[in-house]
């Protein structure tokens, strides 16, 4: 199976530490974010894995080249010239997804227990042009939601801005993205936005025509490492459930 890891991110939040080294890179507990998904993703299967990068991609292409894992194929998609975004980076990387049904799209910033296989295996029966896990958490954007689980709108709170881009018989639920997410290889022919654009507007644009579907995990833990006081958060938390890493290479 094949993935793709979003690792082109400045860290902009994580300012002091991300001057030196790209937010793949920084650790929770001695480790890299960029080692900690590497681990997740290995541990369910996933084997074939592009990385986009753009801040220090020397760096990161040291650290994978350190690795030196037999199993993994892991290849840089790189983004140095010009930072794409998440659609952008789908785009340019869509020739690596060829031979497959599906592939997982992972934010190296995420943390948590999401069982990936079940995601992959759900997105597949549902036959939806993508699934994206979602959480009932705080937060200033918020997909909406119909009670089929399709993604019918958006919704910034802090701004103000609503975006409905389906048709609703009922009442949306907001739910927050866990950056998480299996694609179908179809989808990044349909990315027709040129340079930076986020895959969420994609869908956006996609919804009244394709079945974009979401997935609840509201139990176990998630955690976004994109700020200091929450990556101390991750950081005591991983030290006192040593169980909860994946997985070594």
């Amino acid at each position: 199976m094949k993935a793709i890891i979003f690792a082109a991110g400045l860290g902009t939040r994580l300012k002091e530490i991300t001057d030196n080294k790209p937010k793949a890179l920084v650790e929770v507990n001695g480790i890299p974010l960029l080692e900690l998904a590497i681990r997740k993703l290995s541990y369910y299967g996933f084997r074939e894995i592009i990385i986009n990068v753009h801040h220090f991609p020397g760096q990161l292409e040291g650290f994978i080249n350190n690795l030196r894992i037999s199993d993994l194929n892991i290849t840089l998609s790189d983004e140095s010239d010009k930072l794409l975004g998440t659609g952008g980076g789908i785009k340019k990387a869509a020739g690596f997804f060829s031979g497959e049904e599906a592939f997982l799209a992972y934010n190296v910033d995420v943390i948590t227990d999401l069982n990936l296989g079940k995601l992959y295996r759900q997105h597949l029966i549902s036959g939806a042009l993508a699934t994206l896990a979602v959480r009932k958490r705080d937060t200033t954007r918020y997909l909406l939601v119909n009670d089929q689980n399709i993604l019918c709108g958006w919704h910034n709170t802090k701004t103000g801005e609503r975006i409905i881009s389906r048709d609703k018989t009922d009442e949306l639920t907001s739910l927050a993205f866990s950056g998480i997410q299996i694609i179908s290889t179809q989808l990044p022919d349909m990315i027709i936005e040129e340079g930076y654009c986020n895959i969420i507007d994609v869908y956006l644009r996609l919804a009244p025509d394709y079945d974009i579907m979401t997935i609840e995990h509201n139990t176990g833990f998630w955690f976004d490492v994109g700020k200091p006081d929450q990556l101390k958060e991750v950081s005591l938390f991983l030290e006192q459930n040593k169980n909860a890493l994946p997985p070594e290479l």
